[in-house]
């Protein structure tokens, strides 16, 4: 069975944030100084090589016999239990037997309950005072479509939410060392696991209409998800989903209300909701940076990185690239065609996508059908996550107008 430390390190596998993101306070001004400086760059401190550049983060992202996901091996030396880990041909057949279970016609009979679930939450504000976007919408809206998928009790939700914070969360040097960060993830990460070994158990013996009974019953070339290999996807759907959701649809607030009337144009011209979603991952990528493993001495952007040496593909960065990207440090409601990587690329671009675009664009409908005249509160700070790779804010206060 796959590690703890393996499944804590999943979404931020180096824990120390680069210095030039802390330095910048903003990692976007760090991006744009070392694409131009230093775009494929060793930090001694982490240990890695960072890439900045689309092309050359394309390249890492996309070619995986030259920069392996099997970035950690477990004590036996095989391969990861972690689907995000794995490198084909194992990744392409645990995929598949996944995939049967989570196809786009699944993906798409959630909308309702999702349209559902959003009027619930936001029947619980006042109108015309405010709200808090992350707390009050982008927070349990996708704990609640997660938790239901995977047939978790209500009561349990917030524990979720925890557990997924923690596994994401980056060591920032304020309150406790390092040390003391990786052994609360080790403990959500083991906490995680026992909660669901006692699902599957449930679900061997009673079957439900839910995502781990689906699992269970999947198969490809008659083999199914082993015990190890079901529990690495629960935690995999369970932090990919919440967190990314949570910070696409919190990141296309900010997005849509930092320019006076951008929400109002929304609201009328709904057709350009999907761009705006698009750009709104382009712009503000929920996850900046992967990383990568490098299979033999490789040649990039005028370095040797050699084998077996770490390297950080910055997607973030590479989404404002102004090579790529015509006016990169703007946000264009209408961007089109918009080839961003915020959802990753080649064999593991991301799985849960579908899903989390119909949870924004089904959240924003919902959103700018009651609240078109929405507005940022004048004058806030919004303070980020304490995440290198996951970017999106603690809190987002905006004022309501029916």
């Amino acid at each position: 069975m796959q590690s703890n430390s393996e499944a804590s390190a999943m979404l931020s596998p180096n824990m120390i944030v680069p210095q030039g993101v802390k330095a910048a306070g903003s990692a976007f001004a760090w991006y744009e100084k070392m694409r131009r400086e230093a775009p494929v760059h060793y930090d001694e401190q982490r240990g890695s090589w960072d890439v900045f550049r689309y092309e050359d983060v394309h390249r890492v992202m996309s070619d995986y016999k030259s920069f392996s996901s099997q970035t950690r091996r477990g004590a036996d030396g095989q391969q990861s239990d972690m689907l995000l880990m794995m490198d084909p041909p194992k990744h392409k057949k645990y995929r598949a037997i996944v995939n049967k279970a989570f196809t786009p016609k699944a993906v798409a009979a959630m909308e309702p309950r999702i349209a559902e679930i959003t009027h619930q939450l936001l029947d619980q504000i006042q109108p015309d005072k405010s709200m808090d976007i992350i707390h009050d919408l982008s927070f349990p809206l996708p704990v609640i479509v997660i938790a239901e998928l995977l047939g978790v009790r209500e009561e349990d939700r917030a524990l979720f939410k925890g557990w997924s914070d923690t596994l994401v969360e980056g060591f920032s040097g304020k309150d406790e060392s390092p040390q003391q960060l990786a052994a609360r993830k080790q403990q959500a990460s083991r906490e995680l696991y026992q909660y669901f070994m006692g699902v599957i158990e449930q679900r061997k013996v009673q079957p439900q209409h839910d995502l781990v009974s689906a699992l269970l019953a999947a198969e490809v070339e008659g083999e199914k998800l082993d015990i190890p290999h079901l529990l690495s996807f629960c935690l995999l759907l369970l932090v990919a989903g919440n967190e990314t959701t949570t910070n696409l649809i919190g990141n296309a607030v900010i997005c849509l209300t930092e320019q006076p009337g951008r929400w109002q144009q929304l609201a009328r011209n709904r057709e350009l909701l999907d761009t705006a979603i698009e750009e709104a991952l382009r712009f503000r990528s929920p996850v900046q940076g992967m990383v990568r493993k490098a299979v033999e001495d490789i040649e990039i952007g005028g370095q040797i990185i050699r084998r077996d040496q770490l390297v950080t593909a910055w997607m973030g960065s590479a989404n404002r690239d102004e090579q790529k990207f015509e006016a990169a440090d703007e946000y264009r409601i209408d961007r089109h065609p918009n080839p961003h990587m915020a959802f990753g690329m080649g064999v593991h671009f991301c799985l849960g996508a579908p899903l989390a675009r119909l949870e924004a664009r089904t959240a924003l409908n919902v959103l700018l059908d009651r609240f078109p005249d929405l507005q940022a509160i004048e004058g806030q700070r919004l303070e980020l996550l304490p995440s290198p790779m996951v970017y999106g804010v603690k809190s987002l206060p905006v004022q309501l107008r029916s």
